[in-house]
């Protein structure tokens, strides 16, 4: 409801209070004068004002706001409604999004509804950042990078246009201006939101998985998928169970040598170890104050590996310190500490009488945090830089896992000779041959930027060089990341070890490093060498980067540059010169080029200024979609093209009239019997489009040559190669093949197919599909395609001994069921082989949580839970998912 034109009836108006002589309105909850608020966790007391403001009586009720008030009671148990301030879409997730609704605009249109009904009632901004795809590395040639970019993506920039003519409250920001998480820091983030004369708190929910970075500036928001991100657009509240929030108490001081890198995964250590799973986390204690704002941003941006919600720092002094940094007038930070001291969201780390009640605490000592890597394979492994020798050499012994690569004794000492550029170099395990600074997690923090930087200068002038075969890359979230480094005199020395600047958006993480040299490949095929990425991101699951680099670590900026110089990480810094003797004949060692805490705060004091923020918004401002290639038509209903290989109408809208009901699936096939930890890379599709692919075949067919491929995030817009992608990893260990394989078996013939073939074969069957699966299923980052790629593929149900929580909601927003085992029971305990055929019986009359039996037609029956958390997953399910559900409302 419009604030201003229902004030009178709202029924939460005698809490409404004013700032600025009464010119701004607020709904203060301290009005309530209830003991409760003061208790409360600050998160939760976000959460409160908005539902409090936003109390309809329909999307959010009186019953609710009393939810929330008695949280302590309440916690894990009440489910609440959440609406976000507005939304933050990648064009990865955001384009199938904007897909979705201009095919939702034709579907209404079609039942005699105005189209122009169907656009964003919560404030939406697109930010093109994760088209950028590395074929030239070099300085003088890296802008060609960008030239690139717009001719592949030419299609979907078009595409975006229309998006911001057509549909209210769209926002797109254009390609070559940052990553989507430092444009959200540096531009779009308000801490406070004025609208219709209301001030409120600002938040967000976002389709990347670096939304939660925003926690660190007091503004609450993460991660959603697709589906419910266009639910939120759409006007719909987020639904959540009442969170448990972790009071995270920090004490003591932080080392000089640690970097708010290392603090990061420290943190995640002991939260991932917590088992907090599903909750809020919340920071307080002393320990806060000491840590930067890039620094809080830095940490929270992680929360997803430790499987948090949020990981949130209230607004404090250091908060207000940064923002006059940047493009904020003193009206308006006096205005954000007024309103925030005014609510009580504003803290005093000093002062313990200010600590709300937590459900639980954790305290962290700062000072006993040292400098860390994390890998071979996983966030969650962390590997003290002072034992990564040890560890490597344990990871080449062990059996094949999450850590071992299971290397014989006799073949560990194996080195490869090869040429490059008309030299000799030489390939061992634990060779680094990728070495990447990109935008993901660390270059929204200046310090370790710097550091970085200030390291690369002391390295070149003590004569260290890195060697020219080792990929190496500078991929800034964003232009006041350049800026800095330049104004520091810094840039040039990262330049010189080969760090150029390659462009702004997502790069190595998300496989986007152009091809190793052929004779490195070669090289270590020949020694079936396991060789290194080094990469400052926080994704690197085996094969993201490339498929012959086995073993990739996640490091801080400087540790990259130190590792790249050093060309191995079988080396023992303390022990061991970074790379032989210098021209002068001197061993130069890592404590001999790091610069020191001092000197790095120091330069982020004279570089790090409000200047850079107001270049930003100049840019921002300038940019525009004012370019030729983003000419699109101005019309309501989007004119598709047919021959588009980029933007294809989705056939999620068929049959719209037609109410489901719960029914029964008979005879289901199962189409991947699957094992434990099966993420959303495996699921999703993402990187380059292999050439033996059927998304490949698919667009061989349209007469496209391989180097037209582009990537399957670019193409995200089209169903057809997203549907044919789908499981298409080539890490996927389907247990009907026994290897890794984008494969699986058509069970009636027993041919072996992609994926996508057998499903192919099975829908014009008429045979309904299953999934089996093992613990974990569809942990990872959120990816709107992990439940629309199965839902197109014909998946009906997915059974899983576990499922991680946004996975599951999301499969319930695509009509898919969600199905657990019972405790103790699994796939193997039940002795299936995943070939029977299945069926599985919904009674009409569905309830929350509810035991269903499964058939087997080998005569075997056990029982399963259905995920079905609450009562809107029922509905959603039963309408065939949320977005049919929406399209419905309309009608």
């Amino acid at each position: 409801m419009a604030l201003t034109s229902s004030v009178k009836e709202h029924p939460y108006s005698h809490l409404i209070d004013t700032l600025k002589d009464g010119k701004l309105k607020f709904f203060n909850p301290q009005k309530l004068n209830d003991p409760r608020y003061e208790k409360l966790p600050l998160s939760i007391r976000v959460l409160l004002e908005a539902a409090i403001r936003k109390c309809d009586g329909f999307y959010t009720k009186e019953e609710d706001v009393q939810n929330i008030l008695d949280w302590q009671q309440q916690q894990n148990t009440a489910e609440v409604p959440f609406p976000p301030a507005r939304v933050l879409l990648q064009d990865f997730t955001g384009i199938p999004a904007m897909v979705d609704l201009a095919a939702m605009r034709d579907a209404v249109a079609k039942h005699g509804v105005d189209p122009g009904l169907i656009s964003p009632m919560c404030p939406t901004d697109l930010i093109v950042d994760h088209s950028l795809q590395i074929d030239f590395s070099k300085w003088w040639v890296s802008l060609k990078n960008q030239e690139m970019e717009l001719i592949r993506n030419k299609e979907r920039l078009q595409f975006f246009k229309w998006c911001s003519k057509a549909f209210k409250n769209v926002n797109v920001i254009p390609p070559d201006v940052g990553a989507v998480h430092q444009v959200n820091l540096e531009y779009l983030s308000r801490v406070v939101q004025v609208n219709d004369e209301f001030i409120y708190p600002d938040s967000v929910v976002g389709t990347d998985s670096h939304t939660t970075m925003i926690n660190g500036l007091g503004i609450l928001g993460w991660g959603v998928g697709g589906i419910e991100s266009e639910a939120v657009m759409l006007g719909q509240p987020v639904s959540l169970t009442l969170p448990r929030v972790v009071g995270c108490k920090l004490v003591g001081s932080v080392n000089p040598l640690t970097t708010s890198i290392d603090i990061v995964l420290g943190i995640t250590k002991h939260l991932r170890q917590a088992g907090i799973a599903g909750k809020f986390v919340e920071f307080f204690g002393p320990g806060v104050s000491q840590l930067s704002t890039p620094d809080r941003t830095t940490i929270a941006n992680m929360c997803p590996e430790y499987n948090a919600t949020v990981s949130f720092f209230p607004v404090d002094h250091v908060t207000l310190k940064h923002f006059k940094k940047t493009n904020f007038t003193q009206e308006k930070l006096e205005l954000l500490e007024s309103y925030m001291k005014a609510v009580k969201l504003f803290r005093s780390y000093e002062d313990p009488s200010e600590d709300p009640h937590y459900s639980e605490v954790i305290e962290i000592n700062l000072s006993s945090i040292m400098p860390h890597v994390s890998g071979p394979k996983r966030p969650q492994d962390r590997v003290a830089v002072n034992s990564m020798k040890e560890d490597f050499r344990r990871c080449l012994d062990e059996k094949v896992g999450f850590k071992g690569f299971h290397i014989s004794k006799e073949k560990q000492g194996t080195q490869v000779p090869f040429l490059h550029c008309g030299q000799e170099y030489q390939l061992a395990h634990g060779s680094v041959v990728i070495a990447a600074v990109i935008s993901c997690t660390n270059n929204c923090n200046p310090s370790v930027m710097l550091t970085a930087g200030l390291l690369a200068k002391k390295a070149v002038e003590a004569g260290l060089v890195v060697k020219p075969y080792i990929r190496t890359s500078l991929a800034p979230g964003s232009g006041m990341v350049t800026h800095y480094l330049n104004t520091s005199g810094v840039l040039p020395y990262l330049s010189q070890l080969g760090f150029e600047v390659i462009g702004y958006g997502c790069a190595t993480c998300v496989g986007n490093t152009a091809p190793l040299p052929d004779a490195v490949v070669d090289a270590i095929k020949h020694g079936d060498l396991v060789a290194c990425g080094v990469l400052s991101g926080n994704r690197h699951f085996e094969g993201r980067l490339c498929d012959c680099v086995r073993a990739n670590y996640l490091a801080s900026p400087p540790l990259v540059v130190a590792y790249a110089i050093a060309g191995t990480v079988d080396i023992d810094f303390e022990k061991e010169p970074l790379a032989g003797v210098t021209s002068d004949g001197k061993e130069v060692y890592l404590r001999d080029v790091w610069p020191s805490r001092e000197e790095v705060l120091q330069t982020e004091e004279d570089t790090v200024i409000s200047s850079i923020f107001r270049d930003r918004t100049g840019r921002m401002e300038v940019r525009g979609m004012s370019h030729p290639n983003y000419f699109a038509e101005h019309c309501v209903v989007f004119p598709w093209d047919h021959k588009s290989t980029y933007i294809r109408s989705p056939s999620f809208f068929n049959k719209l009239v037609r109410l489901l009901t719960f029914g029964i699936i008979v005879n289901a096939h199962a189409l991947l019997f699957l094992g434990d930890k099966v993420t959303t890379d495996h699921i999703s599709p993402a990187g380059s489009i292999a050439r033996v692919s059927a998304a490949a075949k698919y667009l061989l067919s349209k007469r496209l040559t391989p180097r037209e491929f582009n990537s399957y995030g670019a193409r995200r817009g089209n169903d057809a190669v997203m549907t044919r992608g789908t499981f298409a990893s080539i890490k996927l260990q389907n247990r009907f093949i026994g290897k890794p394989s984008p494969k699986t078996l058509h069970i009636p013939s027993g041919q072996t197919l992609d994926v996508f073939e057998a499903a192919e074969r099975y829908q014009r069957d008429g045979i309904p599909l299953i999934i089996l699966a093992g613990k974990g299923y569809g942990s990872g980052n959120s990816r709107d395609w992990v439940a629309k790629g199965p839902y197109l593929l014909g998946v009906r149900a997915i059974i899983a001994e576990s499922f991680e929580k946004l996975h599951k909601t999301q499969l319930v927003g695509m009509g898919i069921m969600p199905l657990q085992f019972l405790p103790g029971e699994s796939a193997d305990s039940l002795e299936l082989c995943g070939k029977e055929r299945f069926t599985i019986t919904l009674p009409d009359d569905m309830s929350l949580r509810q035991q269903l039996t499964v058939k087997t037609s080998q005569g075997k029956t056990f029982c399963v839970t259905a995920l079905f958390e609450s009562e809107s997953d029922l509905v959603f399910y039963r309408h065939g998912g949320l977005l049919r559900y929406v399209a419905r409302t309309m009608l």
